[in-house]
């Protein structure tokens, strides 16, 4: 049956930054869908807990702090020592600090590149060594349409988005042949924290979201089906695709 392709049952999933937001959303959704949950959060994650728990599924959290690359080779160890592998890895964890370009500051773009791309790109090496060896894996990297676009005022942002979209690229391209796939998904305008200052002006919720070919800012909700969709066997033939989740934005 197509709807067994689906099912996550036996699977552990590791999870950045899945203690609030998108990352919240979509650990749940590996649950639900059957996975047991690693989460890698620099804070305690209680109602992630408290819902894998509620459906019957191992938890365990490990303290990150994916502006420190330097431990990503230690967390890695300790991510795939907590259930003894990692089945599904989504890179989720990412800041945006907004400035105009000609006065970015340098300790905000290191931040941003130490996050999003460094910090991404060491987990997927530590953890894709492993699923080399066992010849099994699902990467799945969280993008951003920034990854297509250019933006305002996010131009560090832009370029860390851009640079996940390629790292997923390549590792498709170089992991494939041991039956790892690795892919994207590139959300649209969300309600989340890293969008609050956005959504604090007013008038600009309403105005990017009537650019919404669906009327609509996205939520968490709407990750819920594509995280499990690339984490499943329904989409084993689909490898270094960035999938886009904006209700049509780019598009209008």
């Amino acid at each position: 049956m197509v709807i067994d392709e689906f099912s996550l049952k036996g699977r552990i999933a590791a999870v950045t930054g899945a203690n609030k937001g998108l990352g919240l959303s979509m650990a749940l959704a590996l649950a639900e869908a059957g996975a047991d949950i690693v989460a890698l959060t620099r804070k305690t994650a209680p109602e992630l807990e408290e819902g894998v728990r509620s459906l019957g599924r191992r938890y365990e959290r490990i303290g990150a702090d994916l502006s420190r690359p330097e431990t990503m080779e230690a967390l890695a160890e300790k991510t795939l020592a907590a259930f003894g592998h990692i089945d599904i890895l989504v890179n989720n964890a990412g800041v945006t600090p907004v400035h105009p370009a000609a006065e970015y500051p340098k300790e905000d773009l290191d931040r941003v590149f130490d996050v999003n791309v460094k910090s991404l790109y060491l987990l997927c090496q530590g953890i894709g060594r492993d699923m080399i060896k066992r010849r099994y894996g699902k990467i799945i990297n969280i993008c951003s349409i920034q990854s297509c676009l250019g933006g305002t005022n996010v131009s560090a942002y832009a370029a860390s988005k851009h640079a996940a979209a390629g790292i997923t690229r390549a590792l498709a391209n170089e992991w494939g042949q041991y039956g790892i796939n690795v892919n994207g998904i590139a959300p649209g305008f969300m309600t989340t924290d890293n969008t609050a200052l956005l959504r604090s002006h007013p008038g600009v919720t309403e105005a990017l979201a009537e650019k919404v070919p669906l009327k609509r800012w996205g939520s968490g909700e709407d990750l819920k089906g594509p995280v499990v969709f690339l984490a499943s066997e329904s989409s084993r033939f689909v490898n270094g695709h960035l999938l886009i989740v904006d209700g049509g934005f780019i598009n209008d």
